[in-house]
């Protein structure tokens, strides 16, 4: 569990002049949820919301509002405008009840095919999986230095940290290696489809 923590106070007002008021000074509009406590509107300061965000958006930490026991909770979604944060979503949970949740990816390595010019295509960003909020882990560390080309590596193949339960489908598509030949072979067949009316065209006027 993460030991650090986030102050937050109530708000009673969600008009957009007054949530715009929030941002300018420096604190960003929030909401905490879960089936053991009511939707509480809150805000939270920005620059601290930040350095929480860096510890990992699934990782636990405690969040202190005024008037009310200190919560257990994690990022559960948020909104950015322009790069800024401008709202965020967080999510009480129990410490001893399993949590699933989707889980950034980080890539690592040099596919193998893409040294004889094959690309890599990363299709998820995220994993969906399942552990007690201990632990579930900041992000998941991916390795795509054995594929070669036309290889494709799915959620199955994955290895996951201890205590951690993949949710997501088995077969879905993580990433592949594609031959880049094949794609321009694709285009041009296109190219070829689309040229052909024009050419009727110059026919009818003949």
């Amino acid at each position: 569990m993460s030991s650090h923590s986030l102050t937050a106070e109530r708000r009673n007002d969600n008009k957009h002049s007054s949530l715009r008021s929030l941002r300018e000074s420096g604190r960003i509009p929030a909401v905490v949820y879960g089936s053991q406590t009511e939707n509480i509107p809150l805000s939270v300061d920005a620059k601290e919301l930040v350095k929480i965000a860096r510890t990992g958006r699934t990782e636990m930490f405690k969040l202190k509002v005024e008037g009310s026991s200190d919560l257990n909770v994690i990022i559960k979604d948020f909104q950015k405008k322009g790069g800024v944060w401008s709202h965020v979503d967080f999510l009480q949970i129990s410490a001893n009840k399993p949590l699933k949740v989707r889980v950034p990816i980080e890539f690592h390595g040099t596919a193998e095919g893409t040294k004889s010019g094959g690309v890599i295509q990363h299709l998820e960003t995220e994993l969906e999986v399942e552990a007690l909020p201990a632990n579930l882990p900041a992000s998941i560390e991916v390795d795509v230095s054995h594929l070669n080309m036309g290889d494709k590596l799915v959620a199955s193949e994955i290895k996951l940290p201890e205590g951690v339960t993949l949710t997501a489908s088995p077969e879905e598509l993580i990433a592949h290696v594609t031959a880049p030949r094949a794609v321009l072979e694709a285009q041009g067949d296109e190219g070829t489809e689309e040229a052909a009316p024009e050419a009727s065209a110059e026919e009818s006027k003949e």
